[in-house]
């Protein structure tokens, strides 16, 4: 792709050895008749010339599985939670003034498992500790313990959440982060695909929200409830989170529809959450408190983790830079879509930001005015790229596929006379 079109973006079109671009270019190609009819016509009464682009064999295709029929393991402590449900022992709680719904009292679940199942009270503790400890339940208090006294628990499902896949809990053992989070970005790329328009440029999310994958897709997030994100390595959450971001963000659209101003736009970043590993998580807590190393984002007061929040513990220890290329927020001006895997991740990251950088999104040059602009990313985030606008620049140039922009880019930082300016950004829906 690279040798032949000198791009790293996709789709490249081709009729038979003729490059014309990407879809932008297709589109514009379309409207100049006689140069698109004279194209089709080669293709049509030609064949393909030894270096135009090779049609893959069909027998080379990998079969597509629907991940949405996914089948599982199921989990023992699910059945526990089911009988502990048919017990009697859920219920309201009044503490002082307060009336917990939903819960049940620690010592009264112990005497009941020391009842039904013959067990020490001892052994029955370490039971009630694994439904927190597996995400099935939690202590109302911070401290996440469980104890054999009058303290109060509540089962996951049974909490008042607006998390997408809040609700009726996963029965299935917990699967690995990276896989769950590769299959849940997978399904949801499926389903984008399918209710895209002619011209790649826009979505149908009402199609969506109608769809029977988009049921599956729902079904398969539940996954995410007591998915264990805390023992991931840190290329393992980065390749996971940054899926899940994007699913979340296509989730969200689908769910609410698209946020039109700047205080919708405020309140899906901080608001649009899934249940991942027993805690919630908001577009922004990803962002910004996982993968930005729990650094303030835009507009942010504080820092999205305290000291005392249990989600710390997942964020990565430092800032990935790369995760700006990767992220789709769903507005026209955010980097391509693509799915992330543990496996090859720096060289995917690394891709994802060249394929920005060459865009006309990421970075324009005009050499005769000396002027550089860039995305807003850049401006927005500048403390992970450098200290200041040159040591940014100098990330950019580091991170630049070699070509006419680099060359140029080089040109102007060695000498030293070039203004930077920063593209608006176009916060319109892909639909």
């Amino acid at each position: 792709l690279i040798s032949k079109t000198g791009k790293k973006t996709v789709p490249q079109i081709f009729f038979n050895a003729t490059h014309v671009g990407g879809n932008d270019d297709l589109q514009s190609l379309i409207n100049d008749k006689e140069r698109f009819d004279a194209l089709l016509n080669d293709v049509i009464t030609n064949e393909a010339p030894p270096d135009a682009p090779q049609i893959p064999d069909p027998d080379t295709a990998v079969p597509d599985s629907d991940v949405g029929d996914f089948t599982c393991e199921p989990d023992e402590y699910a059945v526990l939670v089911k009988n502990l449900r048919a017990s009697g022992l859920i219920k309201d709680h009044r503490r002082f003034l307060l009336v917990q719904k939903n819960t049940f009292v620690g010592k009264e679940f112990v005497d009941w498992i020391v009842k039904t199942k013959g067990l020490d009270r001892s052994v029955a503790v370490e039971m009630g500790q694994k439904l927190i400890d597996e995400h099935f339940g939690h202590n109302l208090k911070s401290n996440q313990m469980f104890e054999d006294s009058d303290t109060l628990y509540r089962l996951m499902d049974d909490d008042e959440s607006t998390a997408l896949n809040a609700g009726e809990m996963s029965t299935c053992e917990p699967r690995p982060a990276g896989e769950l989070g590769e299959d849940i970005r997978k399904l949801i790329l499926k389903i984008y695909a399918a209710f895209l328009s002619a011209d790649g440029k826009k979505v149908n999310y009402k199609g969506i929200a109608g769809s029977d994958e988009f049921k599956k897709y729902v079904r398969l997030t539940k996954e995410l409830q007591r998915v264990n994100v805390v023992d991931a390595s840190g290329d393992e959450k980065v390749a996971f989170f940054i899926n899940i971001y994007n699913a979340l963000v296509i989730h969200a659209n689908v769910a609410f529809g698209p946020p039109v101003n700047l205080w919708q736009r405020y309140k899906f970043f901080n608001t649009v959450r899934y249940i991942i590993g027993g805690h919630a998580y908001s577009l922004q807590d990803i962002e910004n408190g996982v993968l930005r190393a729990n650094r303030k984002g835009v507009g942010m007061l504080f820092r999205p983790f305290s000291q005392s929040d249990p989600r710390l513990k997942v964020a990565l220890d430092e800032p990935e830079p790369f995760v700006h290329f990767a992220l789709v927020c769903g507005a026209k001006s955010c980097p391509p879509i693509k799915t992330y895997s543990t496996d090859g991740l720096e060289d995917q990251l690394k891709l994802a930001a060249e394929a920005f950088l060459d865009s006309e999104d990421g970075l324009t040059i005009d050499m005769n005015k000396k002027q550089i602009f860039l995305t807003k990313i850049l401006s927005w985030y500048q403390e992970d790229f450098g200290k200041n606008k040159e040591e940014v620049l100098q990330w950019i140039l580091a991170n630049l596929s070699d070509g006419e922009r680099k060359s140029q880019l080089k040109e102007l930082l060695d000498g030293k006379s070039y203004k930077v300016g920063y593209k608006h950004y176009d916060w319109g829906l892909n639909s």
